[in-house]
């Protein structure tokens, strides 16, 4: 875990003060810390949830600053909207609701081509979770829905119930690498038709022994979020187009939740690529849009996930858009 050693954990320390009972942002501290480069600049937090890293970043910023929040749940624009109603009024903060997959089409349409920071905040929020009739968690009976925009035509009853067993299979070791994939999809195949989360639980759960029952409903669970959403195919997206829209010193954060996300992330911002490929010049000289802000992920503390114990998987990078393409020396 990487620490700064300034600010050691202080069992006192406060992590929860941005959040509400709609969702606790992650990491909080360290993100408004290192995102804001600029306090009279234009930044975009991508994954707008209940508006908890907004909020921290308005407090940050000057009264020029701006924050423009992007989610694709209108659960989440409403909830923010309404807690920042003050810095909506003023000017400094405005919600687009829509998808980072097309982060650069939604700000351009609103006349934003250049900005100073970029949150992605990947995963799942609390109320998404905790809000059973959307079907996120196998913790509790709703719908097999899973769709973060509802007006998302594909969601994940349509996946357990009329996909074929290979492709079901295909599904769960590709995106929730699970070991039991083709046994699970046969399963589930010949218990159809599947009404509710419990219903599906129950169908996974009669395939693994009950010690490994809960990791693996937390693959297969995964796996239907990732397909419904295309929350790999958005961030590959989001990635690339954060190159033309980061001015030079600008950074981007992003918090990922499980290794598809981080290993994406990772190869992204050290080598500019998805391949994770290094590209030097005749110098030695690797060629990238991006500084490495740490050369290592940080993770939240033991003070921080006392507190939310939901941020005990989180991720976070941080990079910043060079000037020029050539920006870090060969090791």
């Amino acid at each position: 875990m990487t620490q700064d050693p300034e600010n050691k954990p202080d069992k006192d320390r406060d992590t929860l003060r941005y959040s509400t009972p709609y969702h606790a942002p992650v990491l909080c501290d360290v993100v408004v810390k290192e995102l804001v480069t600029d306090r009279s600049g234009v930044y975009v937090d991508a994954t707008l949830g209940g508006g908890g890293h907004s909020s921290a970043l308005l407090d940050r910023l000057d009264s020029g600053g701006r924050v423009i929040g992007i989610d694709q749940d209108m659960d989440a624009i409403e909830e923010a909207s309404k807690r920042l109603s003050e810095a909506k009024n003023d000017g400094r903060f405005s919600a687009i609701h829509g998808s980072f997959s097309i982060i650069k089409e939604l700000l351009n349409n609103s006349e934003i081509y250049q900005i100073h920071g970029l949150l992605l905040d990947l995963g799942v929020s609390s109320h998404q979770f905790d809000k059973k009739e959307r079907g996120f968690s196998f913790q509790g009976t709703g719908m097999i829905d899973m769709r973060m925009d509802q007006r998302n035509h594909l969601s994940a009853y349509d996946i357990v119930n009329h996909w074929p067993p290979e492709e079901l299979k295909r599904l769960f070791k590709q995106y929730g690498e699970e070991p039991a994939a083709a046994r699970i999809a046969r399963r589930i195949a010949e218990k159809r038709p599947l009404e509710t989360t419990t219903a599906l639980a129950d169908v996974v759960r009669s395939t693994v022994p009950s010690r490994q029952a809960d990791k693996t409903l937390a693959r297969v669970f995964q796996a239907l979020r990732i397909e419904v959403n295309q929350e790999l195919q958005a961030l590959e997206y989001a990635l690339h187009a954060s190159v033309d829209l980061l001015t030079p010193g600008g950074r981007i954060a992003v918090i990922s939740y499980h290794s598809l996300e981080d290993r994406r992330v990772k190869r992204f911002l050290r080598y500019g690529n998805m391949e994770g490929k290094p590209v030097r010049d005749l110098y030695g000289n690797l060629i990238t849009p991006w500084r490495l802000i740490h050369r290592h992920v940080i993770q939240p503390d033991e003070v921080e996930i006392s507190q939310n114990p939901r941020a005990r998987s989180a991720r976070l990078r941080i990079a910043e858009r060079t000037t020029h393409n050539t920006s870090q020396t060969a090791a």
